[in-house]
């Protein structure tokens, strides 16, 4: 197989109040060296447990755990992050979002983009990021 997949799951059992068939999966390591992490959000990585009460700083920690557990989880880590997308559903989240995020990637340097966007899946979402990296080869470890 050229690409792994891992953690799929059906749209009918993640969004049950919609109507919904899709199989999507949270990570595809594409040729062994691409990740693509699908969008994370403030909410638990093994199940549906949502920060919905919690501050944007707070969904946006939690949704970095999500990528860093799930690039290890594809044998990668945050230091191979090349690329974020951000997305938010309010410019007043900005910082606090962007604090959080910039903590987790350190000395990473990826390239970022930021929407502003009307709304997410679940209202109680304020903000969601997706990654894609790189695992370099042995050699350029």
């Amino acid at each position: 197989m050229v690409h792994q997949r891992y953690r799929k799951f059906n749209t009918k059992d993640t969004y049950p109040n919609q109507k919904l068939d899709n199989d999507l999966c949270q990570v595809v390591k594409a040729r062994g060296t691409m990740v693509f992490v699908r969008g994370q959000v403030g909410q638990h990585v093994d199940g549906f447990e949502s920060l919905a009460d919690a501050s944007a700083y707070a969904q946006s920690e939690q949704a970095m755990k999500n990528v860093k557990q799930l690039l290890e989880e594809a044998g990668s880590d945050l230091s191979h992050i090349c690329r974020i997308q951000v997305f938010l559903t309010d410019r007043a989240y900005r910082d606090d979002v962007y604090q959080a995020i910039g903590k987790a990637l350190k000395g990473v340097f990826p390239v970022s983009t930021g929407l502003i966007i009307d709304g997410l899946a679940r209202p109680e979402w304020v903000m969601e990021i997706e990654a894609t990296a790189v695992i370099p080869d042995e050699e350029d470890a």
